[in-house]
């Protein structure tokens, strides 16, 4: 069986909606699959003890960070209280980055000057702290590359990337990879579909961001939903089964892209490499 890993997976939110045992029976299922390891991203300041404590008692590893939809309910405090648990976690060889973090252009009614006075802030941390981050890249792609020029950082992961290939480019010269996950499985996505199979096999890596963005297969039809069908819910498991989708569309074995995925993560993410060891 080929080894994966999940380069972004939001597992304290299975804890959320189904407790503690949900989340351990979904992230044994992925370890069923091949997962060997996830990565799991913090969204504000009320999870980051979560997705500590989850990432010891799975194995996995974990980013802090202030997502930009969170923008909103956090604080100006909240920045200094992500300092203070950076510096107090730095030691943790299970921290491997900041994040999630970035900016979203996407949902309407959110402030883009505060996402962007938090974005830069968690930059200038991840600089001090010497971590890559994770990036939140919803329609702001260009903005994220410009304060990446004026405050660079050493690398990590565009998450769910659905941008340009220039845009793609300019994230990968700055020593980014490329994440690829559900959304590549719907066969009308046709420019990411485009980018998973022509980018150089050492610019991808794999996630699900579950248990959002699920699969084609997995997928609810607003008409379902209106019916009584409960919203489609992604699971770390499904990756090796997304990995598929984008092996065919390289025209490549499933694991030299198992083996590719898991380079990249360790060259995105450096501290992965010695919990994988």
């Amino acid at each position: 069986m080929d080894a994966w890993i999940d380069t972004h997976c939001h597992l304290d939110e299975f804890a959320v909606h189904g407790g503690a045992a949900h989340a351990d029976a979904e992230r044994a299922r992925a370890a069923r699959a091949g997962v060997v390891h996830c990565v799991l991203p913090a969204v504000e300041l009320a999870n980051l003890q979560a997705v500590r404590a989850m990432a010891h008692r799975h194995g996995d590893s974990y980013a802090l960070g202030i997502h930009p939809l969170y923008t909103p309910q956090a604080r100006d405090g909240d920045l200094q209280a992500l300092e203070r648990m950076l510096e107090q976690c730095l030691p943790d060889p299970r921290l491997v980055a900041v994040g999630e973090i970035g900016l979203d252009f996407f949902v309407p009614g959110l402030d883009a000057a505060r996402q962007e006075r938090f974005y830069r802030a968690q930059l200038q941390l991840a600089r001090r702290f010497d971590l890559p981050v994770i990036l939140h890249v919803r329609r702001s792609a260009d903005r994220l590359l410009k304060g990446l020029r004026e405050l660079p950082v050493r690398g990590g992961i565009a998450h769910a990337f659905n941008g340009s290939l220039q845009q793609a480019r300019a994230f990968i010269a700055m020593g980014f990879k490329l994440g690829f996950g559900g959304a590549v499985t719907y066969e009308r996505a046709l420019q990411l579909r485009r980018l998973a199979a022509e980018l150089p096999l050492d610019a991808l890596v794999l996630e699900t961001d579950a248990p959002d963005i699920p699969p084609h297969w997995l997928y609810v039809t607003a008409a379902e939903r209106a019916a009584g069908a409960a919203p489609a819910r992604n699971s770390p498991a499904e990756l090796p089964r997304i990995a598929a989708v984008v092996a065919g569309l390289r025209g490549i074995e499933a694991g030299e892209l198992a083996r590719a995925s898991r380079d990249n993560a360790c060259a995105a993410l450096p501290k992965l490499r010695a919990l994988l060891a």
